[in-house]
C-alpha cells in the first residue's frame, strides 16, 4: 500500500506530521504538500505558471516534498509522475477545523481528495473540529488514530474510485469519542461580513470577515453528528447534477423558436 499524504495548511503543519506518522504503520507513505497555507483555496489547477517541487524535512526529520502549488496541484503532480511509484490512496489533512456542509466546496483539504478521485485513486480528507481561536498547540492524536481506523476500513471494503470520504473528528480525547457515523452532507451557516478600510492614500480595500460559521445540528448530518460527539464520515462524489430535478425540467417548454 502506497499512501500519498497532503494538506492545505502547508507541509510543516503539525496535523500533517501526525497523519503521516499514523499512516506509516499501514503502508509506505509519501508526503507532497504545499509550501504555504492554502486554506479555503477550493479546487485549483495552476496552468498559468510553472510549478516547482523541492525536498524538505519535517519537524521530526521525516523527508517530504513541498510544492508552490495548491493542494489539488500537489495531488495532480504526484499522480502525473513527480512521485514515480504508483499511489493507491491519497489522504489529506489533518485540517485544524471542521469541513462540513458547503465547506467542501471551499476546502483545500477536501478538494485535494477530490483531485485523487478525478485521477482514479481513492481519496480521503480528515479534519479536526478544534475550537475557534484555540490557544496553544492542538492535540491531533485522536484524529490521527481515527484516520488510521477509517483507512483500515476503506482498505478492507470497496467503494467506487470516484467516491471520496470526508472525515470530521470532534475535538475530544480518543476514549471520549462516542463512535463513528456515516453522515450525509449537512447545512453550514455562514455569517460573513464585508469589512471596508482605506489605505494611507485613501483608497478602499476589503476583508471578508464576520463571526465563525455555525450549522444546522440535524442528526444524520455531518455537522449534527460532529456536534453530538461522533466522528462523521461522509461519502462524496463529484457529480453535482440535481438528478431529482431533471424530469421536472424536461417538462418545461424547450422549443427553440424564441432564441432564433
Amino acid at each position: 500500500m502506497h499512501i500519498l499524504v497532503t494538506n492545505d495548511d502547508g507541509v510543516q503543519a503539525p496535523g500533517l506530521l501526525a497523519l503521516a506518522t499514523e499512516l506509516s504503520s499501514l503502508g509506505e507513505v509519501t508526503i507532497l504538500a504545499p509550501d504555504r497555507n492554502w486554506s479555503a483555496s477550493g479546487h485549483v489547477k495552476t496552468m498559468h505558471r510553472p510549478l516547482r517541487v523541492k525536498p524538505v524535512l519535517l519537524a521530526d526529520g521525516t523527508p517530504a516534498l513541498s510544492s508552490d502549488g495548491a493542494p489539488s496541484d500537489c495531488v495532480a503532480l504526484a499522480l502525473l509522475g513527480v512521485v514515480e511509484k504508483p499511489i493507491d490512496l491519497v489522504v489529506s489533512g489533518i485540517n485544524p477545523n471542521a469541513n462540513v456542509g458547503h465547506d467542501v466546496t471551499y476546502s483545500g483539504t477536501v478538494t485535494a481528495a477530490m483531485e485523487a478521485a478525478i485521477g482514479g485513486v481513492r481519496g480521503m480528507a480528515v479534519s479536526l473540529d478544534a475550537p475557534e481561536h484555540h490557544k496553544g498547540a492542538l492535540d491531533y492524536a485522536a484524529a490521527a488514530r481515527v484516520a488510521g481506523f477509517v483507512v483500515n476500513r476503506l482498505l478492507q471494503n470497496t467503494l467506487p474510485v470516484n467516491v471520496l470520504l470526508n472525515v470530521n473528528v470532534p475535538y475530544l480525547k480518543y476514549e471520549e469519542i462516542k463512535g463513528i457515523r456515516v453522515s450525509r452532507q449537512g447545512l453550514r451557516i455562514y455569517r460573513d461580513a464585508l469589512i471596508r478600510r482605506e489605505d494611507p492614500r485613501g483608497r478602499p480595500y476589503y476583508w471578508i470577515g464576520g463571526e465563525a460559521p455555525t450549522g444546522v445540528p440535524r442528526e444524520g448530518t455531518d455537522f449534527g453528528d460532529l456536534q453530538a460527539g461522533y466522528v462523521s464520515v461522509t461519502p462524496l462524489h463529484l457529480d453535482l447534477t440535481a438528478h431529482e430535478q431533471m424530469a421536472h425540467m424536461q417538462s418545461w417548454d424547450w422549443s427553440a423558436d424564441e432564441i432564433r
